[in-house]
């Protein structure tokens, strides 16, 4: 898994887009107490769910592996805003 140039701010967009996502769809509601890798999992599940992203394999599962989907998914909207 080759690291992206700029992975610790597209991790930070990938959780406010999925934020914004999640609460437009009216599942998520996240609180301040809640952590960044829970945050990063629920949205990692809720992408999978509307197939919006392609599933990691239930071995390679890992929060590195979580955030750099993310940081993938999150690299597509990098020209629209």
């Amino acid at each position: 898994m080759k690291k992206l140039k700029n992975e610790k701010e597209l991790v930070k967009k990938a959780i406010a887009l999925g934020t914004v996502y999640g609460q437009k769809r009216g599942v998520v509601e996240f609180e301040a107490t809640d952590s960044a890798s829970a945050k990063l999992e629920y949205i990692y599940r809720l992408l999978v769910h509307d197939k919006l992203i392609q599933p990691l394999p239930q071995d390679k599962v890992s929060q590195q592996a979580i955030k750099h989907r993310l940081a993938i998914w999150a690299s597509q909207f990098e020209n629209k805003s």
